[in-house]
């Protein structure tokens, strides 16, 4: 019992370094932050909250078995903390036919200049709506929406191409949403995976 007190009043402390951390991306930092682990509350917090982000809190409170205001500090704590990054409204248009690309980035170097610079580069455009920095052979992972598939090919012909420094590209077309649990989008089964690779 005297651990656990401890930890809930250490957590805040270390919920606020982590954003000191990424506000000033002074990541060299968070290199000694200590990792704390979830536990079950906190995970099935995050799942249902990804099912429902607007689930009011009193539901949530009864879904894991809290009080109101023990479920409210595990939320903000969870945000705090950084496990919970954000809430996203998904917005469907007139026509939901469109089709999501998984794009796979290679750049000429990973030095910090040509990283900040394909990033920023990244932020200005609106078709991109996710951007991974990742480990393994690509160094970014990006997701695109478009209408079509002419419409895809003019993305990756006059955004993905032009990205700075990139000399290889790989997309994927996703065939369907398997965790779209909140919402719905029409069948795709008639729609096959195809691959483009491309060396600007």
């Amino acid at each position: 019992m005297q651990a656990r007190t401890i930890l809930f009043e250490f957590l805040p402390r270390l919920c606020k370094y982590a954003a000191y951390c990424r506000s000033t991306r002074n990541f060299s930092l968070m290199k000694w932050t200590v990792i704390v682990s979830l536990d079950s509350i906190d995970r099935k917090i995050v799942r249902l909250l990804r099912l429902n982000a607007r689930m009011p809190n009193s539901e949530l409170a009864a879904e894991v078995g809290l009080s109101p205001s023990a479920s409210l500090r595990r939320v903000k704590t969870l945000e705090t903390s950084g496990v919970i990054r954000g809430y996203t409204a998904i917005v469907s248009g007139p026509d939901e036919e469109g089709i999501t690309a998984i794009v796979q980035i290679e750049l000429e170097r990973q030095t910090e200049e040509y990283l900040r610079r394909f990033e920023a580069a990244v932020r200005l455009h609106p078709e991109i709506q996710q951007c991974f920095l990742m480990t393994g052979e690509a160094d970014y992972v990006l997701q695109a929406s478009a209408p079509s598939m002419a419409a895809y090919e003019e993305i990756h012909t006059n955004i993905l191409s032009r990205l700075p420094g990139v000399v290889r590209i790989q997309s994927s077309i996703a065939i369907r949403d398997v965790l779209a649990s909140s919402r719905t989008r029409p069948a795709a089964a008639t729609r096959l995976s195809k691959s483009v690779a491309h060396r600007p």
